[in-house]
């Protein structure tokens, strides 16, 4: 997709948590937005906060409501557990920062849309941090499943799997947040309203709980349109690494590989099938952690309407919340 142009000025950011993929992934995008300047850092461990800092600049602060207080950060970066976000986001918003935070933005619906109306009540942004939707090879794909390239789309699935996580990652933790459907299978849920739309129906779910932790470590879902294309939705911490998504129509068949989470340079890859012939699409690289930021900056400092993201936060976790609340639970 194509990204805005920078808009003019600064926005200066704080960071809440200074977490494994911050420091791998997003951190370094962000130093890179133009737009956007890192003021302060915060972790309840003071030597952490001091390292990041000193890598990516800014104040090092010890302890959460520190920095909401500085007068010199605009917007706040939540990169705590899932189970965090919602107290966190709720302060941030209190203190009048602009939040982006990490998925899945809450563990329930509810939570979510007190959030959005924190929010829209107090003239804030707040954001999601999903970043496939700013890669620019979807909304390749995309057009061209628009433009008739596999007849009317039938079914769309997706799949994220991971390996086994490490005895005492926070996503095993139930009280944090923990879970593959609120990490994995959240990329799946968003890809499947990214190409179909909104109004999904749930038709059923099962997930595979972990006896000893109590989270689910994998799972599926199948959901419908009105007009009755499926949603076939995979995904799990205790498989094969896996992250792809395909479109199957009347005519043709277009599916991606490494799909949610591509490195700046790689070229994607994208097969299209037809009845008679199979093309390999060779699309262009693209950065999406630096998009998505920049999306973020540009979204607060142009002011852009904030009621139609809002309603899309609350629908993606009312989705999530169904596939919990309805699914049929296998202790493995």
């Amino acid at each position: 997709m194509s990204e805005p142009e920078p808009a003019s000025g600064v926005l200066r950011l704080g960071v809440l948590g200074c977490a494994d993929f911050a420091w791998r992934k997003m951190l370094p995008a962000l130093a890179r937005v133009p737009n956007l300047r890192i003021t302060a850092l915060a972790s309840r461990d003071a030597a952490k906060a001091g390292r990041f800092a000193e890598r990516f600049g800014g104040a090092a602060v010890t302890g959460y409501e520190a920095l909401l207080e500085r007068d010199d950060v605009d917007a706040v970066y939540v990169v705590l557990p899932t189970g965090l976000h919602h107290a966190w986001a709720l302060r941030a918003l209190a203190a009048g920062k602009h939040v982006l935070a990490e998925k899945s933005l809450t563990t329930g619906a509810g939570e979510a849309a007190e959030l959005v109306a924190a929010a829209r009540d107090s003239g804030l942004w707040l954001v999601e941090n999903f970043l496939f939707p700013h890669h620019s090879q979807h909304a390749a794909v995309r057009e061209r499943v628009e433009r008739g390239a596999i007849g009317r789309t039938r079914v769309f699935s997706s799949a994220f799997g991971v390996p086994p996580r490490p005895a005492g990652d926070i996503r095993n933790s139930p009280e944090l947040g923990g879970g593959a459907l609120l990490d994995v299978g959240a990329y799946t849920v968003r890809a499947a309203t990214y190409f179909l739309g909104p109004d999904l129906t749930l038709a059923g779910a099962h997930l595979r709980i972990d006896g000893r932790t109590g989270v689910d470590v994998g799972g599926s879902a199948l959901f419908h349109t009105p007009a009755g294309v499926a949603a076939e939705l995979t995904f799990g911490f205790d498989s094969s690494y896996r992250t792809t998504y395909a479109l199957w129509g009347s005519e043709g068949r277009i599916s991606v590989d490494r799909a949610f989470t591509p490195p700046a340079d790689l070229l994607p890859a994208v097969r299209w099938e037809r009845q008679d012939a199979v093309e390999e699409l060779e699309l262009p690289a693209d950065d999406q952690y630096a998009n998505g930021g920049l999306a973020f900056a540009d979204r607060v400092l142009t002011g852009a309407p904030f009621d139609a993201y809002g309603e899309s936060l609350v629908r993606q976790a009312a989705l999530l919340e169904q596939i919990r609340e309805r699914a049929h639970r296998v202790t493995v």
